[in-house]
């Protein structure tokens, strides 16, 4: 009885309400995952019957079967982690090339061109439809392609149904989130101090030298992060896969799983809404699953880097 004070009171129930407000925010954002895992199981009868709720009564892997195997998962998800693995790596090696630049190099109109950079984070990338897909429809670069292919009496390439749109935006910066990327890795080297590469210039290494053997190295953990999230980004992208590729490309990624396979067809079945929804949101499911498996992995270097992405000069 010695220890009910009032300051022993008062700390039970701050931690109380702290152990309530911490359940009841974790089951808001956990219980709609819940209910996706739960219906992945289910069978089509017992989306229809109400006795069942979030345990199946009639256990099942069907939809995750039908969706491997009719769907094509797994050849999208060899095709899907190649190309993001692919623009993950450029975009990760030309943000921080940029940011770099920026940073510690100053010439003339280099704010206004990192105003520039600033810009594409603020643009909707819908503004720019119409233009990217004319671009790599009749793809030329400052009318040299014309002059050429006019000469030869060719035709303009056309690069779409190919992941060369891609690859080119992101080695040049223009690819998503770019311009936010290449902003988080300045301010990173701006936290750097320029006594490290006044040292290496003193011992006769160059930019590029400083770049690759000083900078890099303490870079790695912010790296990481970027390339997180391209990688994550390009994986569940919709829009440039759509805009790039045609609905006719046999290359298959996994934006395309969300279907419904044949051997699933629900048409005119009472529970066909409810049924169908859980095929799709299971199709969500496993195309989140490597995501959170690369996660698990990159989860200690990933915090690194999101901690040090606030520190600026």
């Amino acid at each position: 009885m010695k220890y009910i004070n009032p300051y022993f009171l008062r700390n039970l129930l701050i931690k109380f309400f702290r152990f309530v407000f911490l359940v009841g925010i974790s089951y808001i954002v956990l219980f709609p995952f819940i209910t996706k895992i739960s219906g992945s199981f289910m069978s089509i009868t017992d989306f229809v019957d109400v006795q069942v709720k979030l345990i199946p009564k009639n256990f099942t892997l069907d939809t995750y079967k039908a969706i491997v195997l009719e769907n094509k998962y797994w050849q999208a998800l060899l095709n899907t982690s190649i190309l993001s693995i692919g623009l993950g790596a450029i975009q990760m090696i030309v943000c921080a090339l940029v940011g770099y630049g920026f940073s510690k190099f100053k010439f003339k109109g280099s704010s206004l061109l990192f105003l520039g950079v600033l810009l594409t984070m603020i643009i909707p990338h819908q503004t720019l439809q119409m233009s990217l897909f004319m671009k790599f429809r009749f793809f030329d670069i400052w009318g040299i392609g014309g002059l050429i292919t006019s000469a030869l009496g060719a035709k303009l390439p056309n690069l779409l149904g190919s992941a060369w749109p891609l690859i080119i935006m992101s080695a040049t910066g223009l690819a998503f989130r770019n311009g936010l990327f290449i902003f988080v890795m300045r301010q990173f080297y701006r936290g750097i101090p320029d006594e490290l590469e006044e040292a290496a210039y003193v011992d006769g290494a160059g930019p590029l030298r400083t770049f690759v053997q000083i900078i890099l190295p303490l870079s790695i953990p912010m790296m990481v992060t970027i390339f997180m999230f391209a990688f994550s980004w390009q994986w569940s992208d919709t829009f440039y896969t759509n805009l790039f590729f045609s609905s006719s490309s046999n290359f298959i990624l996994m934006p395309d799983i969300v279907k419904i396979p044949a051997s699933l067809n629900s048409k005119g079945f009472v529970g066909q809404t409810a049924f169908e929804t859980a095929i799709n949101n299971t199709c969500g499911l496993l195309i989140l699953l490597p995501l959170v498996v690369v996660y698990l992995f990159a989860q200690k270097t990933l915090i690194q880097g999101i901690e040090r992405s606030g520190v600026t000069g």
